[in-house]
């Protein structure tokens, strides 16, 4: 059965394309609340959200009329219900800037090491250290990142013209209000919990000494530019869709009016995309070209303003990594530590850290000595097995962990109850289908095989610290044979094994409403 959010968006779908959903999927949830789901009817796609946060979802589509407006590619919207919290967006796909890195897509070892193939095919080069060798990243990835600096200062000027702060959300502007949120959100979630004993009197000064300096910077970067500026806010390459080698803009709603290095430092300092360092230093001054052709630039002003707000973007993520990573236990972003930390020696080394706060520069090459696990324990996933069932005719489902293995079990040579009358508006959640099928030698065999070879994969990847497999059943139309053998594994899994078990019906949203639904 759908959840309520599911079936607003099916709804929604439905008075958008004219047509009955087909399939409803959701998508791998990410840091925030908020649900995804994609729904599909024939070649027909779109992107459903849920968030019962009406005022970041009244933020969101706001800005996202101004940058459709402005010209940006952002989603379009399709449909909206404000009440339900549940608005239809354009299907941008499954490939990120970051899934096209050397090493973009997430692995499956616990300390986030080793070779993983990216969704093209590439894989990363890797040094002894466990920096990526400079040659990793081609002109392609270089393109694409330029492609995406030359839009962000249309972001930033032209869309700003046209914005009212009030609807931003949580807060009008990065402020110093702002500012001490996130400063807040490192020391209480991130610097507390590490185990680094430190003066809370003295961080606070520094503090206030950093957040002055981030403030008089900007304005004499851009002392003779009299309007507001807006701040993306979250630039990272996981929020830029890539769509027929063209840059799409995703999660904005935390927008504000602010400092446009902020946006930039996220961008190269983006932790685990990890680009090399001469890279950076290309794309900065790639950047600084195109903010140059809309206002006039202190370039030396802004280049010492940017290093400050790399260390703020840091100090911002390393309070996500604490509490996303430490609290809530979600190993995505502890796999994020090392190359946030490693980010804060280099600007040691290069003497980047600002003068005006020394004791917060003494914490920094602290926690840069330590060892990641030090500080956040990383948690004790375990293995998530991710069990579909599907239809031939639609193909077979994306395998969204990123892990790119497991196993495909073509049910279509088994017996079709769905080639008898009585059987055909069922499925094979229906008692009488699964007698159906359980009473047939072959389809005993054929489950009992599946759950030997799945069952030996769990073994091995539970020992090898793996932290996803993914199972997929076939069948003709995703309804009997594929959804009775998915049943019967998950089943089995979950009583015998101690791991998370993920079930999917994909064609659930297609089963008619007659028989068991």
């Amino acid at each position: 059965m759908e959840n309520p959010a599911e079936k607003v968006a099916l709804r929604l779908f439905a008075d958008w394309s004219g047509n009955k959903a087909e399939q409803i999927l959701p998508l791998p949830p990410s840091g925030s609340n908020r649900q995804y789901f994609r729904i599909r009817s024939g070649k027909t796609t779109a992107i459903a959200a849920y968030n019962p946060d009406k005022r970041e979802n009244l933020a969101f589509l706001t800005l996202s009329r101004i940058f459709l407006e402005t010209g940006l590619p952002v989603p379009e919207i399709y449909a909206e219900d404000r009440e339900a919290g549940v608005y239809l967006l354009q299907d941008l796909g499954d490939t990120t800037l970051f899934s096209l890195l050397p090493g973009g897509r997430p692995n499956n070892t616990p300390d986030g090491g080793g070779k993983s193939n990216t969704l093209d095919g590439r894989r990363q080069s890797n040094t002894p250290d466990g920096s990526r060798q400079n040659n990793a990243f081609d002109d392609e990835i270089t393109g694409l990142y330029k492609k995406t600096i030359r839009l962000l200062p249309v972001f930033q000027f032209d869309a700003a013209k046209k914005i009212d702060f009030g609807i931003c959300y949580p807060r009008h502007a990065f402020d110093r209000q702002s500012m001490q949120w996130d400063l807040n959100y490192f020391k209480y979630y991130f610097l507390k919990t590490s185990g680094i004993q430190f003066d809370e009197q003295l961080l606070e000064d520094d503090f206030n000494a950093l957040m002055n300096r981030l403030l008089h910077d900007t304005e004499k970067a851009f002392m003779r530019h009299p309007g507001a500026m807006f701040m993306y806010r979250d630039m990272q390459s996981r929020n830029v869709m890539i769509m027929n080698n063209e840059p799409f803009f995703i999660d904005y709603q935390g927008g504000r009016k602010g400092p446009p290095a902020y946006d930039i430092a996220s961008l190269l300092f983006d932790a685990k995309a990890d680009l090399p360092r001469p890279l950076r230093e290309d794309l900065l001054n790639f950047y600084m070209d195109c903010l140059e052709e809309k206002i006039p630039l202190n370039r030396e002003a802004f280049r010492r303003s940017f290093y400050d707000f790399v260390l703020m973007r840091i100090l911002q993520a390393l309070g996500t990594y604490g509490f996303r990573g430490g609290i809530e236990k979600k190993g995505f972003f502890t796999r994020s530590l090392p190359y946030a930390l490693r980010n804060l020696s280099w600007l040691a080394e290069q003497e980047l850290l600002p003068g005006a706060t020394p004791y917060l520069n003494k914490l920094v090459l602290q926690l840069a000595a330590r060892k990641p696990a030090e500080l956040i324990p990383p948690p004790n996933e375990g293995l998530t097995v991710t069990i579909s069932s599907f239809s031939y005719k639609k193909g077979i489902p994306l395998d969204h962990s990123g892990h790119g293995g497991g196993f495909v079990f073509d049910c279509r040579s088994l017996p079709n109850p769905g080639r008898e009358e009585q059987y055909k508006l069922l499925t094979g959640l229906d008692e009488s289908v699964i007698r159906f099928l359980s009473a047939e030698n072959q389809v005993s065999e054929f489950v009992n095989h599946a759950i030997e070879m799945v069952t030996s994969a769990v073994e091995t990847y539970k020992k090898r610290g793996f932290a996803n497999l993914t199972v997929c059943f076939g069948c003709t139309g995703g309804r009997h044979r594929s959804v009775y053998c998915a049943e019967l594994l998950a089943g089995y899994l979950r009583k015998n094994h101690n791991i998370a078990v993920y079930l999917t019906h994909t064609e659930a949203g297609n089963w008619e409403t007659e028989g068991h639904l």
